[in-house]
């Protein structure tokens, strides 16, 4: 523990001109006391500390002294290329590697880049939850987690509406979406995907998998989630557009279903009206989408819904008159 704390003060001092005892304990989590033995011990050990005395003195390394110790281990070199979201590192548990890739890269940078990773921290931010929400994060994402870092198979139970399943997974990639956790693993020789919050249970085993190298994770999910969304609609509705109710058609229901429906309609008629055809989740989804499109569309099948679209257009007349 100890000789993890001397590096690490090395290299705070290798990345920085000078640091308070004071900065020092803060950073390391010590006492100033500690932090004064620990600097007589990298003396005595050939670590060329020096101390400034007086209010505005601090410690800090002479003769231009550098450290070998900046080699970046292979977890550390993985986690730095998620450092954009720190968040998710902490859910993950792997916010320790990724403050020390920070420091050993900051330590090896020239004096006059140094100041990159807080230039970057002030240009670049994600906040990966959606709106209104409180994230919150799954129990088993950090065993999952170490599982995916390590190749190791897992054995999991996995709820799936009113029953839960067994399952042997060779998790290939996790998946932050909108705030929601979701792992996408190899499971009976099959790509899948699983919410992470649905693992009733989750045992990291020895056995390791050896990993498809051509399995994409960007490709998989995209292609994935543009399936799991056209699976979601499951009615049809025809409707007929003004030109303003055909731009702004893509901002009010799913947007692939609403282009896909623009591509493939005919030609307005006379009155520059378009007539479509177009999917949607669900006749009570498909009421409160398409009314926001207020006089800019109209409602031609299903008969039930178009009835509905009369008695809202009758109820607002009577409220506006």
């Amino acid at each position: 523990m100890r000789a993890a704390r001397l590096i690490k003060m090395v290299l705070l001092l290798q990345s920085r001109p000078s640091m308070t005892a004071g900065e020092l304990a803060r950073e390391l989590e010590v006492s100033e006391r500690t932090i004064t033995r620990d600097a007589q011990a990298l003396s005595e050990a050939g670590v060329p500390v020096y101390a400034d005395r007086g209010r505005t003195g601090g410690y800090r390394l002479v003769g231009g002294y550098r450290t070998r110790l900046t080699g970046l281990a292979r977890g550390e070199a993985e986690a730095l290329f998620l450092s954009g979201v720190p968040g998710a590192l902490r859910e993950m548990g792997l916010d320790d590697v990724s403050s020390a890739a920070r420091l050993k890269v900051s330590a090896a940078l020239l004096p006059s880049l140094r100041d990159a990773s807080d230039s970057a921290a002030q240009r670049f931010h994600l906040d990966a939850p959606g709106w209104y929400q409180e994230p919150e994060t799954p129990e088993l994402l950090p065993v999952l987690a170490e599982a995916v870092w390590g190749d190791r198979l897992v054995a999991a139970r996995y709820r799936r509406q009113d029953t839960e399943v067994e399952r042997e997974l060779a998790p290939y990639g996790l998946v932050l979406k909108a705030g929601v956790w979701y792992v996408c693993a190899c499971s009976q020789g099959a790509f899948r995907v699983y919410r992470v919050d649905r693992f009733a249970s989750a045992e990291t085993l020895q056995e390791r998998f050896s990993r498809d190298e051509s399995f994409d994770l960007p490709g998989f999910w995209e292609e994935r989630a543009a399936e799991f969304a056209r699976s979601l609609l499951r009615t049809e509705v025809v409707i007929r557009l003004s030109p303003d109710g055909a731009r702004l058609l893509p901002y009010a229901v799913d947007r692939a279903a609403a282009r896909e429906a623009l591509a493939t309609a005919d030609p307005p008629d006379d009155r520059g009206l378009l007539t479509l055809a177009l999917p949607v989740e669900s006749e009570d989804v498909a009421y409160s989408q398409l009314l926001t499109l207020g006089p800019d569309v109209e409602v031609l099948r299903p008969a039930t819904l178009r009835d509905r679209f009369a008695e809202a257009s009758r109820r607002m007349r009577t409220l506006y008159e």
